[in-house]
């Protein structure tokens, strides 16, 4: 092998496109996640929640130009507060406190872009502030 290819991190676009991706992924699977009847109210619904809460990411980002000119931190920002006024049951609060700690995450690794050790944080941050509040 000849080289090897850089690590990747992540900056706005590829964070957009995971966006869409898991988007996607939770529009073929609601059913089949609706039909869990999840913990901690089996209502049923819980993924339809997670699809509505994260439409809103999608959409708080698609208010600036699909972040068109943003920083990371800045995008995510938006993101975070898409899912926050668009969510859902529980699932979809917890959704939106995960991709708070991704923002807090970007803003602690000064905004454009960040690194593998910055996104491994940002998973960790991430997996605490619904516990926290």
């Amino acid at each position: 092998m000849t080289g090897s290819a850089p690590l990747v991190g992540l900056d706005l676009a590829t964070a957009r496109r995971w966006v869409l991706a898991a988007r996607q992924s939770l529009a073929e699977e609601r059913e089949r996640i609706d039909a869990l009847n999840v913990f901690p109210v089996p209502d049923g619904d819980t993924g339809t929640n997670l699809l509505l809460t994260l439409d809103g990411a999608v959409v708080g980002l698609r208010g600036r130009g699909d972040g068109d000119g943003l920083s990371l931190a800045d995008g995510l920002g938006l993101m975070a507060r898409g899912t926050l006024l668009s969510a859902r049951g529980n699932s979809g609060v917890i959704l939106s406190q995960l991709v708070r700690g991704v923002h807090e995450a970007a803003v602690a690794a000064g905004g454009d872009a960040m690194g593998p050790r910055e996104l491994a944080d940002a998973f960790q941050r991430a997996s605490r502030v619904p516990r926290s509040g």
